[in-house]
């Protein structure tokens, strides 16, 4: 079992930053995946940024140049720079680990921290 907390989400005006910090505990394999997903109310959650154990980015297409997802294994805890902030960014943000138990990955959540930006 993994448990996840996030945090740093907040109020910004479109251009500015903010720095979203993830930990996490429990039951943790080495080999993970660890990202940032956001939702609006009753949508689909969607993909901002995964990084492997291995160091491995991947990028939504909207963030790629703006967003920039890092991990510290010491810690288990993942990090979303987010730069250049629009009004579209508004969203509940979403921890993530995708965690190998030696014969599938299964994912966990944390609780969501909103960013709203405005205009």
């Amino acid at each position: 079992q993994v448990h996840l907390v996030e945090s740093g989400g907040g109020l910004v005006q479109a251009g500015g930053s903010l720095r979203l910090s993830c930990e996490a505990s429990g039951s943790i394999s080495s080999i993970n995946i660890m990202g940032w997903y956001r939702q609006a109310p009753g949508n689909q959650r969607e993909l901002v940024a995964t990084i492997s154990n291995g160091g491995n980015k991947n990028y939504a297409e909207s963030v790629k140049g703006r967003f920039t997802i890092s991990r510290d294994n010491a810690k288990n805890m993942v990090y979303l720079q987010m730069n250049s902030l629009k009004p579209d960014d508004t969203f509940v943000y979403y921890c993530n680990v995708r965690n190998w138990n030696g014969y599938r990955y299964l994912d966990y959540w944390g609780q969501g921290t909103q960013v709203t930006v405005s205009s």
